[in-house]
C-alpha cells in the first residue's frame, strides 16, 4: 500500500529491525512459558505492535495482518482473559516461525509473498473468538480523547515527519444498522487499507459483536488528504450516517507526555524500558557492513605501512643514531604505531558482536528437541556477552546447531535410562563461550552417555571407513576423529534429527573454513565435551612467519598447536609416510619442499616441526627456519591468480616483500599426505 518507504536503505533497516524484534520475541516466549508475568506479556505485546507498525510502513500487509492478530491475543493475555497454556505457547511459536518465513520471503522477493498465513490466523482467531470473559460494555457516549502510549506517540511523530497525515476520523453508524459492532470492524479494516489505524475510541480490541455502538473515532495515519479520505469511505462503506476527518492535534501528545497520560498505572516498567530504548537509540547508529569491511581494509593497509616504517627506522638506527633528527623520526614512528594499534583495535571492536545473538537460538532448539525426543533437558548458557567477529558468528551457527542436536539425540539419555544409571532424570547441555589469549573458545558439553569408542570403531568398520588392520592401530583420539567422517553415524535409523551422518561433517567443514580447531573429550556414561577454538577475526591475523627454501610463508597462529625440535633419527616411516611420535600420539609429517619441488634442508640433525591443527586433524609441518610472530593482513589473490589450493591469500611484510599465507586445510587436501591419509581413514 505505502510506497514512501521502499528505498533499499529503509528496507534494510526494516529487515534489521525485524531480526532484532523476532529474536526478542523468541526469548520472551520462552520466558513466558517458564514464568508468565505481566512484564513479559507487555514486552511481547510491544514487539508485536512494533512489528505491525514497521511492516505497515513498508506496505508488508501479511506481516501487518499477522502481528495485528497477535496483538489481539496478547492483549487478551495481558488483561487476564486468556490463560497462558502450552498450546498457546505453541501457537505463539508458530507465529514466530511464520514471521521468520515472511521476513525471508520479503527479503528475497519483496512484496510478492506466497506464504499462506491463513492457518495461523485461524489458530489465533480461536483464542479471540473463544474469549468468554469479555463482559465490558460500551455506552453510547464516546470518549474522543485518545490516550496514547509512548510508542503510539512516537509512531505519530515519525509519520508526521515523513509527510503523512494523521486524522481523527469520527464515524456515526446508522441507527437502523443491525450489527453495529461488525460495521465498526468493517470500517476499521477499510481504514487500515487506506493507512494504519493506531487507536480507536472505544477500543475495538475490547468490543464483541453484540455491542451496540453508534459512534466511533479512529486515529488514522494515511497518505490521503481529508477530502480523498471522505470520498473513499462514503463511497465504499454502507450504513454510515456521517463521516468526518480532522487533523490530529499534535499538541495533545506533548500535553499527554507532560501529564503522564500515556503511562497507565501499571506501566512503570514500560516507561522506564522505553526511555532506555530511546536513550540507546540516540547513542547508536546502523552502519552498512560494506562500509565496515572497507574501513577494515584501510586499517589493514595502515598496519602494513606501520610495519614498513618500523622496519625502516630499525634499519636506519645504526646508521643515524647520533643524528638528533633521527630521534624525532623514531618518536613519530612510535606514535604512528600506537595510533594504528588503537585504530585497529577500535575497528575490530566495531565488527565484534556478542555471541548472545547466536546463543538466543539455542533455548527454542533445545525445547523442541526435548519435546520431540521425550527427554528432559536443562540448558545452561554461559558467556553470552563474549564478542566475536560478525562474519564468524554467522558461520558458527550451523556447527553449533548440529552439536546441540547431537548432544540431545545421542548424548542425553531418556529419563528412565538416566534413573537406572543413578543420574538425575533431567540431562544437562552446557554451552559456554570465552576468550583465551587471542582466541575465541566455544564449549558444548553434555552429561549424557558419552561416546562408546568400541562402537565407533565397529560402525566405521561396518561402513568401510576403516579396515580391520587400521582399526587395530588407532588410538582413542584417532577413533574419536572418525565421528567427523562423511556418512558416519551410530544411529540405527534415520530421523528428522539425526542419522544421516552429515552433521559432524558440516561441523568439521565450517570449522575448517574459519581456520579453527575442534577437540573432543568424552567419558562413557559421564558425557562429552566439544571444544572449538577460533580466531577473533579473519581480517587481520596473528601469523607465524616460517621459511622454506629461502621463501617466507605465514601460518595463522590459531592453527598452531605447538612447535617442536626433534632429531631426524626420530622420524619413522609408516606406509611410506613420515611420522613422529609426540606424547604417544603419531603425528604425520608434511614436507612442503616436496610439493614445491625443492630440496629438503636437513643440514642440521635437528629439524623444526610446527604441529598444526585444523578442525579435528593434527599434523606436523617441517620448516627450515622460524622467523617469528607478526600481525598479517590477509589479501586475496584476486581473479587474475584465482584460488590456490595451499594458500589462502598473501600478506605484505614490513620490508615490503610479499609472503603467501598457508591454508592449513588446503595443505591437508593437496599434499601427498592427503593421499596417504585418505587411504588410511577415508
Amino acid at each position: 500500500m505505502c510506497k514512501l518507504y521502499d528505498s533499499p536503505e529503509f528496507i534494510r533497516a526494516f529487515l534489521d529491525e525485524v531480526d532484532e524484534q523476532l529474536e526478542l520475541f523468541e526469548k520472551n516466549i520462552l520466558n513466558l512459558e517458564r514464568d508468565p508475568n505481566d512484564e513479559i506479556i507487555r514486552a511481547l505485546f510491544r514487539i508485536a505492535h512494533t512489528l505491525k507498525g514497521s511492516s505497515a510502513a513498508v506496505g508488508f500487509e501479511k506481516m501487518k495482518t499477522l502481528t495485528h492478530k497477535m496483538e489481539d491475543v496478547l492483549d487478551r493475555i495481558r488483561t487476564g482473559k486468556i490463560k497462558v497454556t502450552k498450546p498457546l505457547i505453541d501457537v505463539l511459536f508458530r507465529c514466530l516461525d511464520e514471521l521468520k518465513t515472511l521476513k525471508e520471503e520479503f527479503s528475497s522477493k519483496g512484496n510478492n509473498i506466497k506464504t499462506d498465513i491463513t492457518l495461523t490466523l485461524s489458530e489465533l482467531h480461536k483464542y479471540i473468538s473463544g474469549d468468554q470473559l469479555l463482559k465490558k460494555t460500551v455506552g453510547a457516549e464516546i470518549n474522543k480523547e485518545f490516550k496514547l502510549d509512548l510508542e503510539q506517540q512516537i509512531q505519530i511523530q515519525q509519520a508526521v515527519a515523513s509527510g503523512l497525515n494523521v486524522f481523527v476520523c469520527e464515524v456515526k453508524i446508522k441507527k437502523d444498522c443491525v450489527m453495529k459492532a461488525v460495521r465498526a470492524f468493517l470500517i476499521l479494516n477499510f481504514l487500515n487499507q487506506l493507512g494504519t489505524v493506531i487507536k480507536s475510541e472505544p477500543d475495538m480490541t475490547d468490543m464483541n459483536d453484540n455491542i451496540d455502538v453508534e459512534s466511533i473515532s479512529y486515529l488514522l495515519i494515511t497518505e490521503f488528504d481529508k477530502e480523498q479520505l471522505k470520498v473513499k469511505v462514503l463511497d465504499r462503506m454502507l450504513e454510515i450516517e456521517s463521516f468526518n476527518a480532522d487533523l490530529f492535534d499534535l499538541s495533545l501528545i506533548q500535553s499527554q507526555s507532560d501529564n503522564g497520560c500515556n503511562v497507565t498505572k501499571d506501566s512503570g516498567y514500560e516507561k522506564q524500558n522505553t526511555n532506555e530504548i530511546r536513550n540507546k537509540t540516540n547513542q547508536t547508529v546502523r552502519v552498512d557492513i560494506g562500509r565496515l569491511e572497507k574501513m577494515m581494509e584501510m586499517v589493514g593497509e595502515l598496519v602494513i605501512e606501520k610495519s614498513r616504517i618500523s622496519q625502516i627506522v630499525s634499519l636506519l638506527h645504526e646508521r643515524y643514531s647520533s643524528d638528533n633528527s633521527f630521534e624525532d623520526l623514531e618518536e613519530i614512528s612510535n606514535q604512528i604505531s600506537r595510533i594504528t594499534n588503537e585504530l585497529q583495535e577500535l575497528v575490530l571492536k566495531v565488527r565484534m558482536l556478542p555471541i548472545k545473538q547466536l546463543f538466543s537460538r539455542i533455548p527454542r532448539l533445545v525445547r523442541d528437541l526435548a519435546d520431540s525426543l521425550h527427554k528432559e533437558i536443562e540448558l545452561v548458557i554461559e558467556g553470552e556477552d563474549t564478542e566475536l567477529d560478525k562474519t564468524i558468528i554467522e558461520d558458527l551457527a550451523d556447527p553449533l546447531v548440529h552439536l546441540i542436536r547431537n548432544a540431545a539425540d545421542h548424548g542425553i539419555e531418556a529419563p528412565d535410562e538416566r534413573l537406572k544409571a543413578g543420574k538425575n532424570p533431567k540431562g544437562t547441555i552446557r554451552v559456554n563461550a570465552y576468550h583465551q589469549e587471542n582466541q575465541f573458545i566455544l564449549v558444548v558439553q553434555d552429561d549424557g552417555r558419552g561416546i562408546n569408542l568400541n562402537k565407533v570403531k565397529e560402525v566405521a568398520l561396518k561402513k568401510g571407513i576403516i579396515s580391520r588392520q587400521e582399526s587395530d592401530l588407532l588410538n582413542d583420539k584417532e577413533v574419536l576423529e572418525l565421528i567427523f567422517k562423511p556418512g558416519f553415524s551410530t544411529s540405527q535409523s534415520i530421523s528428522d534429527i539425526s542419522g544421516r551422518g552429515v552433521g559432524m561433517d558440516i561441523v568439521r567443514n565450517n570449522i575448517n573454513k574459519l581456520n579453527g580447531v575442534i577437540e573432543v573429550e568424552t567419558k562413557e556414561w559421564e558425557g562429552t565435551k566439544f571444544i572449538i577454538k577460533l580466531p577473533l577475526t579473519l581480517a587481520i591475523l596473528n601469523g607465524l612467519l616460517i621459511r622454506i627454501n629461502n621463501e617466507i610463508y605465514a601460518i595463522p597462529v590459531s592453527n598452531v598447536i605447538e612447535i617442536v625440535r626433534l632429531n631426524e633419527k626420530e622420524i619413522k616411516k609408516i606406509k611410506n609416510q613420515d611420522v613422529v611420535i609426540i606424547r604417544e600420539r603419531t603425528i604425520s609429517l608434511i614436507w612442503l619442499h616436496d610439493y614445491f619441488k625443492v630440496r629438503r634442508n636437513i643440514r642440521n640433525k635437528n629439524i623444526v616441526i610446527v604441529i598444526l591443527g585444523i578442525a579435528e586433524k593434527r599434523f606436523g609441518l617441517v620448516v627450515d627456519e622460524l622467523i617469528g610472530n607478526q600481525e598479517i593482513v590477509v589479501k586475496n589473490f584476486g581473479s587474475y591468480i584465482g584460488k590456490l589450493d595451499i594458500f589462502s591469500g598473501a600478506t605484505i611484510l614490513g620490508d615490503g616483500n610479499v609472503a603467501c599465507i598457508l591454508d592449513v586445510a588446503g595443505i591437508v587436501k593437496t599434499t601427498a599426505f592427503k593421499k596417504s591419509y585418505d587411504k588410511e581413514f577415508a
